[in-house]
């Protein structure tokens, strides 16, 4: 592989931005100088961002490219390569891909059924292959309101590259939806379901929590443990909650719904995860905690693009605005998740790190991915 050489850029580097370049050799960076000039054969940046490929901890990507509209299945294969080349496209280098694990499959209308295995195999799959553009790891969102949960995480193992287990509990009335009128906007918008189905949904999701979720949750957390993943809370809302994913052992928190859970969370030193559409709309979607103001108060560590991968990018360049710190900013979406996950080979733009380094031009408050380079290859 021969040498990339990146020059005139405006380099992101761990806590700075300065004038310089970076080499990328044998899938490394090689070097970091200082200065505007450019090399011959090198790469004018004309002073566009180059930073480290952006890290994607919780993504809902992958459903909407497997079932493009609500009933309509797509080849498995070809959406997962999809996919990946929508992420490369936006500068994300690195995704764990989330995967639901636990069903419900006695409610004949507002049911879900099983697919984590047989999908993770088709990503794996084509990854041996090399037929992807970019780095992908599984992030298993483990449902505690559900009826196959034990079942479906002992088809798992520790060689299935299970970077995150996550706990959820969808329970009516707690968590994310704590307020029941936007639950019932969501099922019976997506489902049909009458009022009188509605109400029936809400009380046997209830029962079912009452019946399964001790040990559905005590599961998870020793799960978790024998794939060697991290463990991630979902939705705390209470200081209480907050607590509880402590005990746990819990890496980082996502999207808690509330100031209280985010300010507990960095009590316990739990890093704060928040999605990017939040950031960019001004405001959670399920009428939760805004992440902004979250941002504002020192409260935020991660971003995820959550359902809008292009939002990663234009997140972390917010931030940098709000901060006045775009190094900041950009470690929100890279060093920070890396860091949450245990990835120490990437994240920073540093001599000896993984050559994963996009290319931005500045346009106003958003930005435009010019080159994506995985372990020095260009990929997009």
């Amino acid at each position: 592989m021969t040498d990339t050489i990146l020059a005139n850029a405006t380099l992101v580097l761990p806590g700075e931005t300065l004038r310089g370049q970076v080499r990328l050799s044998d899938g490394r960076i090689a070097d970091i100088a200082e200065g505007a000039a450019v090399p011959a054969g090198a790469i004018d940046c004309a002073g566009d961002l180059v930073m480290p490929g952006l890290i994607e901890l919780h993504t809902d990507n992958l459903e909407r490219h497997i079932e493009p509209r609500p009933r309509v299945g797509w080849p498995h294969q070809a959406a997962i390569i999809a996919h990946d080349a929508e992420l490369a496209s936006v500068g994300i280098t690195t995704v764990f891909d989330a995967l639901r694990v636990g069903s419900v499959v006695s409610n004949k209308k507002a049911n879900y059924g099983e697919y984590a295995r047989a999908l993770a195999d088709e990503i794996l799959d084509l990854r041996a292959q090399g037929a992807l553009r970019i780095s992908h790891f599984l992030h298993l969102r483990a449902e505690v309101c559900s009826e196959t949960l034990v079942d479906e995480l002992a088809k798992f193992g520790p060689d299935d590259r299970i970077g995150i287990v996550s706990l959820m509990d969808h329970t009516p009335g707690e968590r994310q939806f704590r307020d029941v009128t936007k639950l019932k906007d969501y099922l019976c918008g997506k489902h049909g379901l009458s009022e009188a189905e509605f109400h029936t949904h809400i009380a046997d999701q209830r029962a079912l929590r009452d019946r399964v979720g001790a040990v559905h949750e005590a599961a998870v957390v020793s799960e978790a443990r024998r794939f060697g993943a991290v463990l991630a809370s979902h939705d705390d809302t209470t200081g209480p909650q907050v607590a509880v994913s402590a005990g746990h052992g819990v890496h980082f928190a996502e999207f808690p719904t509330t100031t209280e859970a985010a300010q507990a969370c960095h009590d316990h030193d739990i890093r704060v995860m928040m999605g990017a559409p939040n950031l960019i709309r001004g405001g959670s979607h399920s009428g939760n905690v805004a992440a902004l103001d979250l941002a504002q108060a020192d409260l935020l560590d991660i971003v995820s693009s959550d359902y809008v991968p292009s939002s990663l990018l234009s997140a972390a360049l917010m931030l940098g605005d709000v901060w006045g710190d775009t190094a900041r900013g950009v470690a929100t979406v890279t060093a920070a998740p890396a860091e949450a996950t245990g990835l120490e080979d990437r994240g920073h733009l540093v001599p000896g790190g993984r050559a994963d380094v996009i290319r931005v031009t500045r346009i106003g408050q958003a930005g435009a991915v010019r080159g994506v380079w995985v372990q020095g290859r260009r990929v997009a």
